[in-house]
């Protein structure tokens, strides 16, 4: 990095014209990249937010819609009908799991022990739990990575902006604040976008991670009432 070239490129900047977007153009193309890529992060974490605030509403409408229809004294089979002729996400998706493995193994050979049953039963609404659970947890990570490493991306392009701001001032040899509060301005930008983008994505993240073990214990509370449900028609019927 030459000295002059740097001086050159950011000396013409006064500390009578910082504006964000002068502040911007004036920056070295390190830093530009750091603030073009907290940019998008930025967007990037709200977008996730806006499509998980939209999912985990209608997730939490699906299940009062389900369990309202679950309670209200409809038949198992009557509700299984109307709910498998559909792509299912939920408690739904968890109902019809379990009820096409209690039709597969009891209907289908009456005649064997069911000592299993409940088993697998149990075990096929764990896998369909664990899957919903990741549905609700996709591009989560996303955030917490944003919100952990945003601020160190930030302070990189603030650490790279300073040190071009000293190089431009030992080229010009000159100290004085109006050479030098652009440069420092121009690096401190850099950890603003960076803290604009990671402040936003935590709180998102535990907000989200909260709904998710929210839903997850619904989704487990639903799984053991109904396996209760499921054991005593098996005793009943064996």
């Amino acid at each position: 990095m030459n000295p002059a070239d740097v001086a050159q490129s950011v000396l013409p900047l006064t500390s009578s014209d910082l504006s964000l977007l002068t502040l911007f153009l004036h920056a070295h193309w390190i830093v530009k990249l750091v603030m073009i890529g907290l940019m998008v992060c930025s967007v990037w974490v709200w977008a996730i937010a806006i499509d998980k605030t939209v999912l985990y509403t209608r997730s939490r409408k699906a299940m009062d819609r389900f369990e309202t229809a679950f309670w209200s004294g409809q038949s198992l089979e009557e509700l299984y009908r109307s709910l498998s002729s559909k792509p299912n996400h939920s408690m739904a998706a968890l109902f019809v799991a379990a009820m096409r493995e209690w039709k597969r193994s009891f209907e289908g050979s009456p005649q064997k022990s069911f000592a299993g049953l409940q088993m697998r039963i149990e075990k096929v609404m764990q896998v369909t739990i664990a899957r919903e659970v990741e549905r609700l947890e996709r591009r989560l990570l996303v955030l917490a990575t944003v919100g952990s490493a945003g601020p160190f991306v930030g302070l990189f392009g603030t650490v790279w902006g300073i040190m071009t701001s000293f190089q431009s001032i030992a080229a010009s040899k000159n100290t004085s604040l109006a050479v030098v509060a652009p440069g420092i301005a121009e690096a401190l930008f850099a950890t603003a976008i960076g803290l604009v983008a990671a402040i936003p994505a935590t709180i998102f993240y535990n907000k989200f991670a909260g709904e998710v073990n929210k839903q997850a214990q619904r989704l487990e509370g639903f799984a053991d009432e109904f396996a209760a449900i499921l054991s005593r028609q098996i005793d009943e019927r064996g």
